[in-house]
């Protein structure tokens, strides 16, 4: 497979591509599923799938790989807490709640905060391009949030979704910061696997509390197909290709197709949920974009840089 790829790069950008836009499906999928299951149910479900897929994949792939032990589980816990628990009950509130257009947009924000925190708490070097890249990815995601209407928000306060899709867009940033201190020890596919399978555990109880056999058993068909997507294509797959994308191409490359994830979402939202995709969207979309590319771009293509230099 990797021979192939190199042969054909073509197919490593299609690849990338496919899996980026895959990530967009969840939010589809997630407002399906909270239609039958409460979101702390269907987050639960989504990782305990794919903690059952991923183990022996990480046995497999990681033989002999160090694992955690001592402190490091502390680590692992807090992966598992930011971005598997906390994260995907938020993002399933917001599914459930938000439209996915807007959804989508604001958390398409996250590279550039990511960016912010790893120079906060990693002592990665910001630069003045970084501070006008949040500045405009907020801006963006402002206007998303307000749909242009400033005075409205100023009257009333930002509504309780709002405050949801902030408190996702800080847990996914955390998650990722912390992530980058787990890959420093870990393989991508050990430090994922133990987060999913801590953060399915927090989640555990929480699911156990808020369904039961009968609610579980009236879920339609559809319900269960999306959280099965979500967990195979979604959580395993994607991550998957994502990742040997970043192998093959570098990271600076592979997470420009990270842009693809709600351009993906808007559509399939357009086109299953009928939802209306109004001009001052684009306007918010486009100032999202632009922050996380000055933001982000610059700086990982020298990092990169450095490392084929080292």
């Amino acid at each position: 497979m990797s021979n192939l790829l190199r042969e054909k790069p073509w197919l490593i950008y299609i690849m990338l591509a496919l899996a980026t836009s895959s990530w967009g499906s969840a939010f589809i999928a997630g407002s399906i599923a909270t239609q039958d299951l409460s979101p702390i149910v269907v987050a639960f479900f989504r990782f305990f799938f794919a903690a059952v897929i991923l183990i022996p994949i990480m046995i497999f792939l990681d033989k002999g790989g160090r694992r955690p032990k001592g402190s490091e589980w502390f680590l692992m816990a807090l992966l598992g807490l930011t971005g598997i628990a906390l994260y995907n009950i938020a993002f399933f509130i917001a599914t459930r709640d938000a439209p996915v257009v807007k959804s989508s947009l604001f958390i398409a924000a996250n590279p550039v905060l990511i960016t912010i925190l790893s120079g906060l708490f990693l002592k990665e070097k910001i630069k003045g391009r970084n501070i006008a890249g949040l500045m405009i990815a907020i801006s963006g995601a402002f206007i998303i949030i307000t749909e242009g209407n400033v005075g409205k928000i100023i009257a009333q306060g930002f509504a309780p979704i709002d405050l949801i899709l902030l408190l996702a867009v800080i847990c996914w940033a955390l998650y990722s910061v912390l992530g980058k201190v787990a890959l420093q020890r870990f393989s991508s596919i050990t430090s994922t696997t133990y987060a999913v399978v801590l953060g399915t555990l927090m989640l555990l109880p929480l699911a156990v509390f808020d369904s039961s056999f009968s609610t579980l058993g009236e879920a339609s068909l559809l319900t269960w197909t999306s959280i099965i997507h979500m967990s195979i294509i979604v959580s395993v797959v994607s991550f998957i290709m994502y990742y040997q994308g970043i192998k093959m191409i570098g990271a600076a490359k592979a997470s420009i197709f990270i842009n693809l994830m709600p351009l993906s979402a808007i559509i399939l939202a357009v086109v299953f949920l009928d939802e209306v995709f109004l001009p001052i969207h684009m306007v918010g979309a486009l100032l999202v974009l632009t922050g996380v590319t000055i933001g982000t771009r610059k700086s990982a293509k020298v990092k990169e840089s450095k490392s084929v230099k080292a």
